[in-house]
Parts: C-alpha cells; structure tokens; sequence
C-alpha cells in the first residue's frame, strides 16, 4: 500500500485527468438510461414464463407490455360507446410499433375497454405512451383513460425521479453536510462529497452499458445515488481522520498517506470487498430482476473503493491540509475530539468494560423484541395500490377496478397447448375447455372470464393453441389472488379433464406473482448460506481471528432480523404513519431479500472499521480491554456519523410516495440505526470483553489457509507477538 500510495500522489494530475474524463463521459451516457430501466418480472422456466411465450410467439403479444384504453361514459352509455371506443383503440395503436388492438369490451353498461398489444418489452412499450395518449384523442361525453402496465411504469418515471430530488436535496445532503460540518469541523466536509460525484456517474454509466443488454430496475437509479453517497461518506470519514491522526502525530503529508492508505485503506478494501459480496451473490439468483439488483450492489462498492484507493489520495495530500485550514467549528470543540481520553467515547467505553454482561444481555434482549414481529411478515409480488393515485393511468386502472374487479389490469392467462395443429378444434378439448371456463365462472375469486373459441385472441392461426383470460376480484399480489393460483392450477385444471396429451399452462399476473415468490424464496436460503461462508473467509483475513467473524455473523443476523420486524410494525401495524409512511398489509417480495444482502455488506463496513482498528491496538499493546476501549473510542464517533449519513439516505427513499421505495428505504434506515447504535457502540464491545484474548486467536493450520500471520493465545519464543494479557485485559 505505501508503494501504491506513493504511486498514485506521483501521479496525481493524471489520476485527476482520468477521473474527471470518466466522470464526463459517464454522465453524458447513463442521461439515457432511465428509458431502459423497467419494472417487469422475467421468471426464466416458470409456467407463467412457459405461458408468456406462447402469447408471444403465437398470439403476437405480450401482456406485460399491453396497454388498456378505458372509458367510461353515461350511464347506459357502453353499446354506443364500443364503436368510437374502436376507432379511438385503432388510433393508439398506430402510434404503437406492432401495437394491434386485440378486443373491445363492453364491461359494464358505462365502462368500455379496449386491449392493445404488441411484441414490445414494456421498457420499450412504455416510451410510446404520450404519442398512443395523443393520436387515441376525445371521446365526446366520455372520459378515456390510457393505462396498462408500461402506461403506469411511463407515469411513475418523473415521480420516482422527483421523489430522489426531494429525498437528495431536502434529506440526504443537508443532513449528511450537517454531519460532516460537525465531524471535520473544517472545509475538509466536502472532500466526502467529491469522492461521491466521483463514484456515483461513473456507477450509472456502467449500468447505462450494461441496461443496453440486460433488464434492469427502475428503483437502480434511486439505489445507486443515495447508497453511493453513503459509501462515499463512510470511506472518506475513515481515511480523512486517519490521515489527521497520523498528520498531527509528526508525518509529513506523503508520510501520513502512507501510514493512512496501510491502515484506514486496506480497512476500506475488505469493507468494500464484503459489501460486494453481499450483492454480488444476487448476480446467482434465478431472477434477472434479483440480478441487475446484484449488478450495482457489486458496481457501486467497487467503483467507490477505486475512488477511494486512486481519487481520495490524492485529494487528501493536495486538499485536505488546505482545506481544514477554514474551520467551521472552534478550536476547542476540535482539540477534545482529537484526544482519544476524553469525550463521549472513551466514557462509553469505560462503562462498558464494567458492566459487559448487562449490556451484552440488554442489548440482545432489545434485538429479539424487535425481531419478533417478523412473524407477522406477508409478501406480496408487487402492487399497484402503493402508488399515487393521480397519475392518469391509475386513474384508469381505478374505473376498470370499479367495472370489473382489481384483477383486471393484471388477468390470470391459462394457455392451452394442444400439441398439434388444429387440435384446439378437438371436441374432447373443446369439452374440457367448457368445463374449465365454467368452473373459472363459479369461482368466489373471478370477476369475468374472457374466451371466445373463434376470436384471433383466444385461439391462434395454427389453431393448436386456445388462451383463456380471467379477471380476479383482487389485485395479482394479494392474498386471495395468490390463493386462487393454487386452486387453478391444483384444482381447477385438473378438474376440467383435458386429455393427457394436452399440456395446460397457468400465467398471467397472479400465477407470475406466485411463481416469482416461489423462485425467489427457493433460492434465497442458498443466498444466505454463500455470503455466510464468503464473508467469514473474507473477515477471517481482515481480522486474523476464528472468533470474530462468527460474532460478527450472528450480529448482523441479529440486526436484519430486527430490521425486518420493524418493517411489519411500521408498514402493517401502521406505526410508521406519522412519519408519512403509508400503512400496507404486505411487503414487496424482492424486498426482505435485497434488505439482508445489502445490510449485511453494509454492517460489515462498520465492523471492519471498528474492529480492525481493536485489531491494530491489540497487536501494539497485546491488552484486550486496552484495545477494545482504545478502538472503540478512536472509532465510535466516525462510525456513529457515518451510519447517521447513511440513514439519512435511505430516508429518503421513506420520503417519497411509492410503497415499495418506503419500504426498501425504511428496512435499511431502521437496519443502519440499529446497527451504529445498539450493535456496534454497546453490543461488540461488551461481547468482546467477555471473549477476552481468545477474540485474536489464529491458529497455525487456520493462518495458512488464509494465508496471513497467526495469532496464537500465548505468545511464542522469538515471536513479534506482545506478550498477552489475562483473558478480560
């Protein structure tokens, strides 16, 4: 590191010059990559995939990417509607590339709809929307409404976009710039910040690279800016007061980023390297949507450890010194947080080593409480409810709603493959499929069921396949929607009596929903399993110690599972509505998932921080209490700020006015907090005090495998070891 760091100040014009021309670059390209972002659920190999090919390949749609035109007229108005409504569906569709309108409906007697469809993903289908809204036109004494999957996902774009504005310039950076005025106490502040305008574009220009080939989220964009600027924030906190510290102590600048770049930098290397881990993992989910989720988890640690180990060097030898000349707070106040034998911290710590079992007990007892409302935990696939309700789309989701039933936007498509051409024409099929269209008829959950045996959308040109479509009562993510998969596929299907030879696929939105929850959740124990094992390997090495990472395992499974109890009572239970969070009886499926491998990669950040700090002090002093206190009271206050910055972040997504972005926003905050709080400043120090010296062992046979020095219990003849305290010390 200290050749590297020499490397970098060497040449630091060109490292200035290559950064800022990626940052260009990458800026002019990621402009364009909210048009390639999309909300839609691939679920490679499920039966509602299986069906969504079929309905592509046969029927030329797609009904993700399907648009419905909605119009409600007078009362009694629907029959004379139907004919205008045509016309006015036939002139959307031609501002549609492949958009053909596949039925007008008569749904209730002043409710007609039309259904468009095309071969368009919705990401594609969804920029069309203004110019189908434009050429579908008037109806006289009728109200059209242009909604539809893509339609609402073309509608929440400037609002998910104003909600970061909002959750950046009103929450995130006033609060993280307040924080950082009150730690540095200097224009040393904004060095965070550069950092951060660093990693941040280059993050989204590589997304922009990789949107051109894969499906991404629409939420990537969100993530990327208020995590990136959390990273940013964490790595800069420890390298800038560590290159203070060694500053102060007598090293000249290029010496002081040395010894910092050996230290804080290699602190920051495996804490980057275990937030990538977290993710990364995702990048193994079946789920394409689990998996551009995986892709920036990976990209925007990566890419902030680069900033961090090439940009911040540089920036700390030539600003920092210049910067911290302007101080925002007085001297005084910043000389007691220089000593490391006063202030808040080294009290804290003193207390704990009195009283380690109270805490220690204490603390887990709060964890668990908080835990146990996961219990009550309900998912949902998704959720058009959890959005605002002004948006013309939803508006025209609401008066469908209102004829038909909540289902209708998202139908369930049961797809009939015959094996043969011609054989949908078989009267023993013909049969089975009256008998399932009257079973479907009868069922407590189906609003209408749509099917035609000579129409162009319900049986193709082969006449091999015959698709049927039904509308439930209940939204496709909500339980009796999700319940009503299980009868059609376990029951109904069955029960219709097809001949063997005919296979009987069930898709659409709540079999989809089912299916992606049914994915993700077989795939997710799996998921834990692998970033347990790589991240204590990883922490194995950080930390030279067997005991360590295990503590450091269950804590932060403790404080995920704390964070996930939190979310039930604040969205389910309602608790969270003073805060302007929306009260929600389920919680989007991808959520829990994302939430535990982004949390643990993040509360590795602050284990690493504090406990390779305890690392370096054990190995000068050899004293476990001395180096628990020391480490903890070196460290407590940069991590305590850091994880304030970061929550303030992620309430920026609770800020905003989607369920699911307040949600994924809440879980993190409350997770963070929790973390910085009663995890790292009372439960690790009081844990480690009872482990005494046996927190540093390493045996032989371990060191060899990870490839680092060991760190026996007793020290040896001749060893650098210092020679070891009783346990406790």
């Amino acid at each position: 590191m200290t050749r590297w760091a020499r490397t970098m100040i060497r040449f630091r014009w060109a490292v200035l010059a290559v950064w800022l021309v990626a940052v260009i670059a990458a800026g002019a390209a990621s402009s364009g990559l909210s048009s390639l972002l999309t909300n839609r659920f691939v679920l490679p190999g499920a039966e509602s995939d299986k069906a969504r090919n079929v309905l592509q390949q046969h029927f030329g749609q797609k009904p993700e990417g399907s648009f419905s035109l909605v119009v409600k007229g007078g009362p009694g108005s629907s029959t004379a509607l139907v004919p205008k409504v045509q016309q006015s569906a036939d002139r959307a569709a031609s501002a549609l590339p492949t958009g053909k309108v596949a039925a007008v409906n008569a749904v209730s007697e002043d409710v007609v709809t039309a259904t468009i469809v095309s071969s368009l993903d919705p990401a594609e289908a969804k920029g069309h929307t203004d110019a189908m809204r434009n050429a579908a036109g008037t109806i006289p004494g009728a109200q059209a409404y242009l909604t539809g999957q893509s339609a609402i996902e073309h509608d929440l774009d400037p609002v998910m976009s104003n909600d970061l504005k909002v959750g950046e310039l009103f929450i995130a950076i006033p609060i993280a710039m307040a924080i950082l005025i009150f730690v540095f106490g200097s224009l040393a502040f904004l060095l965070p910040f550069m950092l951060a305008a660093a990693a941040i574009p280059v993050t989204l220009g590589f997304l922009w690279i990789f949107a051109n080939y894969m499906e991404l989220s629409t939420y990537l964009t969100n993530l990327v800016m208020l995590i990136g600027l959390g990273i940013a924030v964490d790595y800069s906190l420890l390298m800038v007061y560590r290159y203070r510290e060694e500053h102060r102590a007598g090293r000249s600048r290029m010496e002081a980023v040395e010894r910092t770049m050996e230290t804080a930098g290699r602190a920051v290397i495996f804490s980057g390297t275990a937030v990538a881990i977290g993710l990364a993992l995702m990048l193994l989910m079946p789920l394409p949507f689990m998996r551009g989720f995986g892709l920036a988890g990976l990209l925007i640690p990566l890419v902030s450890v680069l900033a961090a180990m090439t940009l911040l060097p540089v920036l700390l030898y030539w600003l920092e010194d210049r910067l911290d000349r302007v101080r925002l707070v007085p001297k005084s106040v910043r000389e007691r947080r220089a000593d490391p034998e006063r202030g808040f911290w080294p009290r804290l710590a003193a207390t704990i080593m009195r009283r380690p079992i109270l805490f220690a007990t204490g603390t887990i007892v709060l964890l668990l409480a908080a835990a146990a409302p996961v219990l009550s935990l309900q998912l949902t696939p998704g959720s058009n409810t959890g959005v605002p309700q002004n948006l013309q789309s939803i508006r025209g989701l609401k008066v469908l709603t209102d004829a038909v039933g909540a289902g209708a936007l998202a139908p369930s498509d049961v797809v009939i493959d015959t094996g043969r051409a011609g054989g949908a024409t078989s009267p023993k099929v013909q049969a089975a499929a009256g008998r399932l269209v009257a079973q479907l008829t009868s069922d407590p959950e189906v609003a209408r069921v749509d099917f035609h045996e000579q129409g162009a959308q319900y049986i193709d040109a082969s006449r091999r396949y015959l698709h049927i479509q039904i509308a439930g009562k209940h939204e496709y993510g909500l339980p009796p929607a999700q319940h009503f998969v299980d009868r059609l596929r376990d029951e109904l299907i069955p029960g219709a009596g097809f001949p063997g030879s005919v296979k009987v696929l069930a898709g659409g939105g709540p079999p989809g929903g089912v299916d992606f929850l049914d994915m993700t959740y077989g795939a997710f124990p799996w998921l834990v399993l692998a970033v347990l094992l790589a991240t204590y390997g990883l922490l194995v090495r950080a930390f030279r110690s067997l005991l360590l990472p295990l503590k450091a395992i269950v804590m932060n499974l403790l404080s995920i599972g704390a964070a996930y109890g939190l979310l039930v009572v604040a969205f389910k239970f309602g608790a969270g509505e003073p805060l302007g969070i929306q009260q929600y009886d389920q919680i989007e499926g991808w959520i829990p998932v994302f939430l535990f491998a982004m949390l643990f990669g993040l509360s590795m950040d602050y284990e690493v921080f504090l406990v390779s700090r305890m690392r370096e002090e054990w190995d000068k002093r050899g004293d476990n209490q001395a180096a628990v206190t020391a480490g903890l009271a070196k460290t407590g206050r940069l991590v305590t700020a850091a994880g304030l910055i970061m929550f303030a972040a992620f309430m920026g997504f609770v800020a905003g006015s989607i369920v699911g972005l307040q949600q994924f926003g809440f879980g993190l905050a409350a997770a963070i907090i929790i973390d910085v709080t009663i995890i790292r400043a009372l439960l690790v120090p009081s844990v480690m005090k009872l482990f005494g010296r046996w927190n540093w062992w390493l045996p032989d046979w371990a060191a060899r495998i990870a490839r680092v020095e060991p760190s026996p219990l007793a020290a040896k003849s001749g060893s650098p070891q210092p020679a070891l305290r009783p346990a406790g010390r």
